[in-house]
């Protein structure tokens, strides 16, 4: 049994990375190789409520520590690189006899005494380095040089991400390892089940779900142009939308989402929910006609992961790890026109409960096996890792 260390990905800011963190370690929780133990690092400012559901699980060791405080990763980085480790968090790692570390936008030492796996989730201020300040740009590629200097195992979440890694810092190849995050099947949820909760958020019978937090690359403005499209069509569609309202690299954005709503004379067609409790979203998106996703960069999306595992109809952005991700099973469109995306959203179409079922049921068979093959690919690297001692 490999022990691996993991510490807190994202929280308010970006919960994506937390239901990331949350169900790899479930995952790891459930299987029955029990060939890896997680041990959960926290700091002692995490949110109690952020740790419970990580004490809930089988086979999983959760450990407070004031040495992965927030207030302290700007030192703990400066340490690992001036001293060649962190070592309050070295030494920890001993007492705990952990035998590799997950690292994800952190690093603890070139002398860390410990192999790591660094995850890069996405290469997006490379790609759309106009989204980022000089600094955060700066930031973001420094870290990745740093990890990829530290001769980390570098995990990737798709293809397309390692042709970008393998591209933009070529000492990475020969150590990158595409694990294609996958989420375990919750069970078929019940049409009428998810038509009552959506009837408890007062939304109409038919509506298009937008589960997006609402950063600026997520492009919800284009979404905006389509209703409008719609409208002088004579078509009317509802989108109805979750997710935190605070882009922290630009905290005018929702304003100017929301005020392009109200201004265009669609607030009833652009329904904002904002953020909602995580067990809400699959039977939301059950009771939709469909799920959309029209952002302009993704790394792999856990909006589109679950809704292929709730057998959701998808549309997506044009992107080729979005068509690597859904393959055949979604509609797509170009991420700049809203033209397309207006006749994208057209095309949606209720099903009825029967055909709910039916997709639902195909589905879970598909996500059990896009779930293996998580697992197996992330225990290979997690061994790969082990095997560096």
């Amino acid at each position: 049994m490999i022990r691996i260390a993991f510490t807190m990905i994202g929280g308010k800011s970006w919960t994506g990375g937390y239901n990331y963190l949350l169900n790899l370690v479930t995952l790891l929780s459930n299987d029955q190789s029990r060939a890896v133990a997680p041990v959960m690092f926290f700091g002692t400012d995490v949110n109690e409520d952020d740790v419970t559901p990580f004490v809930a699980l089988n086979s999983v060791q959760v450990v407070r520590s004031p040495l992965f405080n927030r207030s302290r990763c700007l030192k703990s980085l400066l340490t690992s690189i001036v001293t060649s480790a962190d070592w309050g968090v070295r030494n920890l790692f001993r007492v705990h006899q952990i035998d590799v570390t997950f690292e994800v936008a952190q690093f603890f030492g070139f002398n860390l005494g410990v192999p790591a796996i660094a995850w890069i989730p996405d290469f997006q201020h490379r790609f759309l380095p106009h989204l980022f300040s000089r600094v955060g740009y700066w930031k973001r590629d420094i870290g990745f040089r740093i990890q990829i200097l530290g001769k980390r195992e570098i995990m990737l979440s798709s293809e397309d991400s390692r042709i970008a890694c393998e591209h933009f810092y070529p000492s990475s190849r020969g150590r990158t390892h595409v694990a294609r995050f996958a989420v375990q099947p919750k069970g078929v949820i019940a049409p009428s089940a998810a038509r009552a909760l959506a009837d408890k958020y007062e939304l109409p019978e038919r509506y298009i779900f937008l589960p997006n937090q609402f950063w600026q690359h997520k492009n919800h403005l284009l979404v905006v142009e389509a209703l409008k499209i719609l409208h002088r069509r004579g078509q009317e569609v509802t989108i109805v939308a979750s997710g935190s309202q605070c882009d922290p690299r630009d905290p005018s954005y929702f304003p100017r989402v929301r005020a392009a709503i109200d201004s265009s004379g669609l607030s009833s067609n652009f329904i904002l929910l904002g953020l909602i409790p995580y067990r809400d979203l699959a039977p939301l998106a059950v009771a939709s006609m469909a799920l959309l996703n029209p952002s302009l960069f993704e790394g792999w999306s856990t909006t589109v992961e679950e809704a292929l595992s709730w057998g959701v109809p998808l549309i997506l952005s044009d992107l080729d790890v979005n068509r690597e991700q859904a393959g055949e099973a979604a509609v797509y469109f170009d991420r700049y026109d809203a033209h397309a995306l207006a006749d994208a959203l057209a095309s949606a179409t209720p099903s009825s409960p029967d055909i709910v079922f039916e997709r639902a049921a195909k589905a879970q068979a598909v996500a059990n096996e896009r779930v293996n093959r998580f697992i197996a690919d992330f225990h290979s690297l997690v061994q790969r890792a082990a095997n560096r001692r």
